[in-house]
């Protein structure tokens, strides 16, 4: 049942590549039988060396406890590094990881999308439609799918599953029919055609890959989806999704090969071996389209959920989608910006083929990323083996990334543009933090100490207990010096409580460590990036009754744009107290007024 699952939830985007792929390679090349064995032979190699080998066998080995993502390679890597340098490297590479993976996820429901609907004007009753027309339902199709995020993907993919079963059965049936009558095109998963047409096409065969690698789309969500089904349903299910794919292709090829005007390739090819079956297949394609960017935006979700834990993106609100399967998680913010900037994008571009010039500089930058993180892990764990093997894919990943460079010109700049906006949001939101928290001035424990113990003393402590959240008790921040010194707010047991995150996904624990001073305690919780914290039910369960729940709140006064920024990234995105979800009766917000 859980491969089902994956087909809806990991295999969408990269299961309706084969709508497009092949129609836009052979706009701009003639369908000739030498350039058709060597785009077919790219495109089955491309699906072996990178999704394979690449993301099912070395990627989909690194997840931490099911889970996976650039964000993972990070807290795996990490502590293999012994270099500050070096850590400041790995941190602009995940930066930059995350933010492309977002610019992926516009450009492919558009592209996605827009394919599908182009597929009515083979229907005669609708082959006059204008364009217009096709923008107008692909608009509606994008809404639509992005107004059930909020339902969950354990409800989606229960309905998603069984429908890409039925596409993938689909695709490899009129593939089979096609290659039957074309066998030729079979040889054609020799890589010696693949090598002859890269070697003999020069400038051409090299733009060529920028096409071929249409083919992998969403190739990044089978990793970053890893939590919300585990690796073993993916991998399984790729067996029987890869067949399909090869199938498809390869029948695609053998049409075009008969049918040297085909336009669009996969319809018609579909339109001629059964007209009786079109609609259905149009409908079944347009449904699996809307499957195709739920793949992504789920795996998105995953990887933001996964910086706001990790401390590199602002705490957006998070809902919790599914009652048993803690990764299951909508974030409305990235909802909306996705469906946004997708509208943008179908509406800018109009036709399918126009955003094929723009698509692959994102997830080829994301893929060789990747790339690069999995090899140095490997070989800093001496398994020199895989440490090669991801090497050599790497390589094969920078060359198709290259060859998309040369779309930035016609396209390509707009995932540049999409993907600097979270970019700069990380950028902005780690400085600003690690400006602010140097900008409080904590006071160090010893400092803190020698006032504390005068004050309990002197005091007329209140009865009962106050928790006080703090980054780290070694310092302790103005807010509880300003609480317990100036305003004389001191309880007769004030407990200083740290959220620590480990590197690991999932576990949630909390515990006292040795007592500090007379009625001041420490109480320390470690979480999993990925966890679904109650931080009520952790100290509750620590036998804490508290009156009272301090936290601190600033008030950032600055003339400077990019912290004016930083301000306003604070001001809109839900406060610490907010994000866990504490008993708003028992809250006091001290504020303390901050210059940057």
């Amino acid at each position: 049942m859980r491969i089902i699952k994956s087909l809806g939830l990991v295999f969408g985007d990269i299961g309706t590549s084969p709508i497009y792929t092949l129609t836009v390679i052979f706009l701009f090349l003639q369908p000739t039988i030498t350039h058709i064995m060597g785009v077919l032979s790219l495109i089955v190699w491309t699906l072996i060396i990178l999704v394979t080998l690449g993301y099912t066998w070395l990627a989909m080995s690194l997840g931490k406890r099911g889970e996976g993502g650039t964000i993972v390679l990070k807290e795996i890597l990490a502590p293999l590094l012994k270099s500050g340098r070096r850590m400041a490297v790995l941190a602009i590479v995940v930066y930059l990881g995350v933010s492309l993976l977002m610019g992926d996820g516009v450009i492919t429901p558009a592209i996605s999308i827009l394919s599908a609907v182009e597929g009515l004007k083979l229907i005669p009753m609708f082959s006059g439609v204008s364009q217009s027309v096709i923008i107008f339902l692909s608009c509606l199709i994008a809404i639509g799918l992005f107004s059930i995020q909020k339902r969950g993907t354990e409800k989606i993919t229960r309905l998603f599953g069984p429908i890409m079963l039925f596409w993938f059965i689909a695709l490899a049936v009129s593939g089979i029919i096609s290659i039957y009558h074309f066998p030729v095109v079979l040889l054609a998963i020799s890589p010696m055609f693949a090598l002859n047409f890269l070697f003999s096409h020069g400038v051409v065969g090299f733009f060529v890959l920028s096409e071929v690698i249409l083919c992998a789309t969403g190739v990044e969500a089978l990793y970053a989806d890893m939590g919300h089904l585990g690796r073993k349903p993916i991998i399984q299910a790729w067996g029987f999704v890869f067949v399909a794919l090869i199938l498809t292709y390869l029948g695609q090829g053998a049409y075009v090969a008969q049918n040297t005007t085909a336009v669009n390739i996969l319809f018609e090819m579909v339109f001629n071996e059964a007209p009786a079956l079109y609609i259905p297949f149009l409908l079944l394609s347009i449904l699996a389209t809307i499957i195709a960017s739920q793949a992504l935006i789920s795996g998105l979700f995953s990887v933001v959920y996964q910086g706001i834990m990790t401390r590199i993106l602002p705490m957006f609100k998070v809902d919790y989608t599914s009652p048993t399967i803690r990764s299951q998680i909508y974030i409305g913010a990235v909802n909306t910006f996705l469906m946004i900037f997708v509208l943008i994008a179908i509406v800018f571009f109009r036709e399918s083929a126009n955003l094929a010039a723009a698509y692959g500089l994102a997830v080829t930058g994301t893929i060789t990323l990747t790339g690069i993180l999995m090899a140095t892990i490997f070989y800093l764990k001496r398994n020199y083996i895989k440490a090669v093997v991801a090497g050599l894919v790497t390589l094969i990943d920078a060359l198709f990334l290259m060859s998309c460079m040369l779309k930035i010109p016609h396209g390509g700049y707009w995932s540049l543009i999409i993907a600097s906006l979270p970019l700069i949001t990380i950028l902005v939101y780690t400085e600003g933090q690690r400006k602010l928290y140097k900008a409080l001035k904590p006071l160090s424990l010893d400092e803190f100490l020698l006032k504390y113990r005068k004050e309990y003393k002197e005091a007329n402590a209140i009865k009962g207990s106050a928790l006080f959240f703090v980054r780290s008790p070694q310092f302790i921040p103005p807010y509880i010096v300003n609480t317990m010194f100036n305003n004389h707010i001191i309880y007769r047991t004030n407990i200083l409580l740290s959220i620590n995150v480990m590197d690991k996904p999932f576990g949630a624990f909390g515990e006292f460590k040795e007592d500090i001073a007379g009625g001041l305690r420490y109480f320390e919780i470690c979480i999993g990036y990925m966890e679904v914290m109650d931080i009520e039910a952790l100290i509750s369960r620590a036998g804490i009754h508290e009156n009272v729940i301090f936290y601190g709140l600033e008030d950032i006064v600055t003339e400077k744009f990019i912290w004016k920024l930083f301000a306003f990234i604070k001001k809109v995105t839900p406060s610490f107290v907010q994000f866990y979800t504490l008993p708003s009766h028992r809250l006091h917000g001290i504020i303390t007024r901050v210059e940057l």
